[in-house]
């Protein structure tokens, strides 16, 4: 599925409605929106309220008709939902700038995404969503309680760090060991709530641990439409970074073929003189023997030298560069191998599921360097380079405060990371993140 926009509902609750026995039936508004920051787009407040104490006041149970009772089921069958519709929509809807299928076509709410409802006209719903503000067809619309029956298969609940700094803790328990602490105004996905605590997902999927509620804002994130306009420019952009991975890929598959063929040169350039001595020493009488001798044992030491040095790669120095049996170019055509598999928290399978230090680890593992399942332990490993000055192979780690994620640089200002549980095993922009660059590291030269 392609990559769209987010927006984020915000449940509020507010007060109770009162039961009350009127002469007219309380007038029940539409949700309001409110002024709060979105993550990425509309931040809606579901807060409803009932008519004014004037009319509501009570002139006589005994006089108001039965007609005019408001049932508690009736008050139970609003729903938070009444001006939230969600795409029901096969694939999506477009969204029309008139309530006209003659109408033009001025963006697209895919299946599962949200808008706030403005009106209707007839068989048509005016919505806003995103940047787009249109008609589209009540028929692929849900709203009311069935948006709300819908909430949890679409949206996703998203916790906001309220405090300066906030721990998260192993379990749900303030005596529990802190895993790390999170920055105020960071979000993240809720795993779960439990009592006054919530399990979220930190550190791109790498920990997840419990915060107290007292602390965070719990929003429901849903996805939004896309305009016409907005749909062509990511296309555009998607076809920009599909072309700069794959020149990438084949930058550093060329830059390997080119150290091989340096390293076969130099090889061969090695062993000329030995077959020449020994060519000679056999043309002389007396000694040819002893010379054959030793020039065997000097062309047998020198073949073997460098076998031994490659095969010497514990990879586990935490200063200078790790010895290993391969070139960064390598290592970063060797990873690219691997785009588009799936991202799986805690895991190491390059075909099977990886998070971003897995990723890591078992790349370099291929070339005999043993880094550990932590990008924040893996960052102790290698040699500092700069960002300016990174090379293919190169380690980038990330984060706000600490590291939490790494990726490996390609060349040409591109990074190849396990990025997530959304996008898997992929390639991005070395600046794609909001988070700071922490370091870069050179593993193998």
């Amino acid at each position: 599925m392609k990559k769209r926009s987010i927006a984020k509902v915000t449940l509020c609750c507010g007060a109770a409605l009162a039961i009350v026995a009127t002469t007219k039936a309380p007038v029940v508004t539409s949700a309001t929106l409110c002024g709060e920051k979105g993550l990425a787009g509309i931040s809606i407040t579901l807060d409803k309220y009932c008519a004014t104490e004037e009319e509501t006041q009570v002139a006589g149970a005994s006089e108001m008709p039965e007609s005019n009772v408001v049932s508690q089921s009736a008050i139970n069958e609003t729903s938070q939902f009444d001006n939230i519709g969600i795409s029901i929509a096969n694939n999506y809807v477009n969204i029309r700038k008139k309530a006209s299928e003659e109408s033009k076509v001025i963006g697209k709410l895919y299946k599962g995404a949200a808008a706030t409802i403005l009106g209707t006209d007839g068989q048509w719903i005016k919505i806003e969503s995103g940047s787009c503000t249109g008609y589209v067809s009540q028929d692929f619309l849900a709203t009311g309680l069935r948006a709300e029956e819908l909430a949890d298969e679409y949206g996703k609940k998203v916790a906001t760090v309220t405090a300066t700094t906030l721990k998260v803790r192993e379990k749900a328990d303030t005596e529990a060991t802190c895993l790390t602490m999170v920055p105020g105004g960071e979000t993240y996905e809720v795993v779960k709530e439990t009592g006054e605590w919530v399990k979220i997902k930190v550190q791109d999927e790498e920990i997840r641990g419990f915060v107290s509620k007292e602390y965070v804002d719990i929003d429901m994130e849903f996805e939004k439409a896309i305009s016409i306009k907005e749909e062509k420019e990511k296309l555009r952009r998607e076809a920009e970074e599909r072309r700069a991975a794959e020149e990438a890929a084949r930058a550093a598959e060329e830059a390997a073929r080119a150290e091989e063929d340096a390293r076969n040169a130099a090889t061969s350039n090695s062993s000329t003189p030995s077959s020449s001595n020994s060519s000679s020493s056999s043309s002389n009488s007396g000694s040819s023997s002893s010379s054959k001798s030793s020039s065997s044992s000097k062309s047998s030491t020198s073949s073997q030298s460098p076998s031994s040095s490659s095969s010497s790669s514990s990879g586990s120095s935490d200063s200078g560069t790790v010895k290993g049996s391969g070139t960064g170019s390598e290592v970063a055509s060797y990873a690219l191998q691997f785009v588009g598999n799936p991202y799986v928290w805690g895991g190491s399978s390059l075909t099977g599921g990886a998070d971003c230090s897995g990723f890591v680890m078992a790349v370099y593992a291929h070339f005999g360097v043993s880094l550990p399942h932590s990008s924040s332990s893996q960052a102790s490993y290698g040699t500092s380079v700069s960002l300016s000055s990174a090379q293919p192979g190169d380690l980038v780690f990330y984060g706000n405060g600490g590291i939490n994620h790494v990726g490996i640089y390609i060349g040409g200002g591109r990074i190849v990371h396990a990025k997530g549980r959304k996008y898997g095993i992929t390639t991005d922009a070395v600046g794609y993140s909001s988070k700071r660059i922490v370091c870069v590291k050179r593993i193998l030269k």
